[in-house]
């Protein structure tokens, strides 16, 4: 399954880095650019392997770098804890398969995840209905972080309806990264084939062209106009993610 890995070093640093810069950038989108783009090259699930080290540092930075992890983590427990059941579930009913329809449904979960960004839509969840949604949301999105190693939908529209403070929000989002990074990576763990020592060693030599990309987002971040960045950030993720679906069909 990894036998093509090698000859696609080079792909790997430089999607690495653009994933690092957009995250810099905008506080989000290492996994769904790391994934989306090696997804053209590589089955998702497979690509979703050599993302576990960067998408777990770089979110635990996020985290830390929050005011409020452990208010953050008593309001979230419902929804990270159905992350957790979600990804472990699917994850074991495809028992390291790889599912033919893995990469069209990427390609839709970009498709959606580029539509609401560029919609610049704000929804708002009533606190009467956070409780049960919660753990619904995370169920959902650890499904679809088994099945395509992106954890964005729906959770990160979720958290950005409970009306958070910007530093929250944040944080709220590196707390919710961090623990699907962990669910996935418990579930290829399972699955030989799909985590094993070169895979990691190709993971750790992602990681420096990630933070390079992040500490170069950040420098750019105070020196473009980040509307103008988030709609070309949506618009490419909206290209690729019809790439991908179509591709996949």
């Amino acid at each position: 399954m990894f036998d093509t890995l090698p000859q696609h070093l080079e792909l790997i640093v430089l999607t690495f880095l653009l994933a690092g810069l957009v995250k810099g950038v905008v506080g989000l989108g290492l996994p769904t650019v790391a994934v989306g783009l090696l997804g053209l090259v590589m089955p998702p699930m497979q690509a979703a392997a050599i993302l576990v080290v960067p998408s777990t540092v770089t979110n635990v930075w996020q985290l830390a770098a929050g005011p409020r992890f452990l208010g953050l983590l008593k309001r979230l427990w419902g929804m990270l804890v159905g992350i957790v059941v979600g990804t472990l579930l699917v994850g074991w009913l495809l028992a390291g398969r790889n599912w033919p329809a893995a990469t069209p449904l990427l390609g839709v979960a970009l498709i959606l995840y580029a539509l609401l960004g560029l919609s610049n839509k704000r929804f708002r969840v009533a606190p009467r209905h956070e409780r049960w949604l919660s753990p619904l949301i995370g169920v959902i999105t650890g499904g679809v972080t088994a099945v395509t190693g992106v954890f964005v939908i729906p959770a990160v529209p979720f958290l950005q309806a409970l009306g958070l403070e910007k530093d929250d929000l944040v944080q709220a989002l590196g707390l919710s990264f961090t623990v699907s990074t962990l669910a996935l990576a418990i579930t290829l763990s399972q699955h030989g084939s799909l985590l094993q020592a070169d895979v990691l060693g190709l993971s750790l030599l992602a990681l420096l062209p990630a933070l390079a990309g992040m500490y170069l987002g950040t420098w750019l971040r105070s020196r473009i106009s980040p509307l103008a960045f988030r709609r070309c950030f949506f618009g490419g993720l909206l290209l690729l993610g019809a790439d991908l679906a179509i591709r996949g069909l």
